[in-house]
């Protein structure tokens, strides 16, 4: 298997994190995104959107987005479960993540930490916007994981939301 990714990722980072839980060996191939190095044909050639991280099988087939990358690798471990009700929770979670979390507070911690964003009042009042919403998001997991007994609970939902915490820490 390869990744195709950028350290500073992190939907990047939730593969890694999966790979290593399970000890699946790779190969890692960094992408700078900000030299545009996953705008490139040859990249192109992996995932025609042109964004990390991408997940190369060892048949040669690519996986772009991050989640169908977990959704693949979880399959037929402790990290996917076996009752439907419970897969679709998973899924709920992983699509909850990149509608609330990913746009809100990946894309600030992405603006503030990696790339820059320059101090304008349009861009304060976005980032306000996002704060809020990225709140709210984290609000709604909070309730969710306070309702559960979590510890030993091994399923893709958590190891996701260890990364969601981990890097919302580090915004």
């Amino acid at each position: 298997m390869i990744l195709y990714d950028d350290p500073i990722s992190g939907n990047g980072y939730k593969i890694r994190l999966l790979l290593a839980l399970l000890g699946i060996p790779y190969q890692y191939v960094p992408v700078d995104i900000l030299r545009g190095e996953s705008r490139t044909p040859e990249f192109l050639a992996r995932n025609p959107n042109g964004r990390i991280p991408v997940l190369q099988l060892d048949d040669g087939t690519f996986l772009p987005e991050s989640n169908a990358a977990l959704f693949y690798l979880s399959q037929g471990t402790d990290y996917w479960p076996g009752d439907k009700v419970e897969q679709a929770q998973v899924m709920q979670w992983l699509f909850f993540e990149q509608y609330s979390h990913e746009p809100n507070i990946a894309t600030a911690r992405f603006w503030l930490a990696i790339k820059g964003l320059e101090e304008t009042p349009f861009n304060r009042q976005l980032l306000e916007q996002k704060h809020k919403a990225g709140n709210e998001a984290l609000a709604v997991m909070d309730r969710h994981l306070s309702t559960r007994h979590v510890h030993g609970w091994r399923t893709l939902f958590n190891c996701r939301h260890r990364s969601l915490c981990l890097h919302a820490r580090s915004s």
